[in-house]
């Protein structure tokens, strides 16, 4: 597969480009502890966000699909993953996903073959071997905080399929920035209701019953099982944030 990388950056197929980067000199002489302390950690994240920044800066309207990285392909959820990745596309929305395999992976397979715009945020994990092979551009992050930001930054909404604890943190991210004000016209769906019905059973009973939430709150989770649903409710929200 024909693929380039600048820096962190990961391109293939049509995003690839024909600019070139500088390598960087690395001078290896004298004392390397400076590297570990945090002054240079600050540098590290200073470059996570210029990277990210430059790769995603005229990627048009995008919409982040979550799930987990252990539904196998043979499941339902995989199926479902892909389907959203392509009606995303031929709704000309790009597709962002964390970028590795399970339902991130078929949502970037569904972008690809459908000739958009597929895009994966990974992150460095002991137990993970890179972005999937249908990451057209992706960027590799070290530090959690910063991925989180592309998330929000590029996209216009959130497709929630089951996934596990990085799925859930995801998911009250962007409800908490919702909640406080941080970023607008932004749907959340929840794609399963045989998953995620019970979460919302909680938090109605428990949770809003006890007052630490709103009924708003949990009027913005919205729960389907039909992906030609969540897609509508994302090409709705656009069309009313440009009138």
């Amino acid at each position: 597969m024909k693929s380039k990388r600048k820096g962190p950056v990961l391109q293939r197929r049509s995003q690839i480009d024909t600019g070139t980067t500088d390598q960087r000199l690395l001078d290896s002489r004298g004392q390397t502890d400076w590297v570990h302390t945090d002054p240079w950690r600050v540098l590290r994240m200073q470059a996570e966000f210029v990277e990210g920044f430059g790769a995603f800066a005229e990627l048009g309207p995008a919409i982040a699909v979550f799930g987990s990285a252990r539904t196998p392909v043979d499941s339902p959820w995989y199926a479902a993953a892909e389907i959203a990745g392509r009606r995303l596309v031929e709704e000309d929305f790009a597709v962002i996903t964390g970028g590795g395999p399970g339902a991130m992976e078929a949502a970037n397979k569904g972008a690809c073959e459908a000739g958009g715009v597929s895009v994966g945020l990974g992150i460095e994990l002991p137990w993970e071997s890179g972005l999937n092979e249908w990451v057209d551009v992706g960027v590799n992050f070290r530090y959690f905080f910063a991925r989180k930001t592309m998330f929000v930054k590029y996209s216009q909404g959130f497709i929630v399929l089951p996934g596990g604890v990085g799925t859930l943190d995801e998911l009250f991210e962007a409800l908490t920035l919702v909640q406080t004000g941080k970023i607008t016209d932004f749907p959340i769906v929840l794609v399963g209701s045989s998953y995620w019905q019970g979460l919302l059973d909680w938090m109605r009973d428990t949770s809003l019953a006890n007052g630490t939430i709103s009924q708003v709150d949990l009027d913005r989770l919205i729960l389907t099982d039909d992906v030609d649903e969540a897609v509508g409710l994302m090409v709705s929200a656009r069309k009313a944030h440009r009138s």
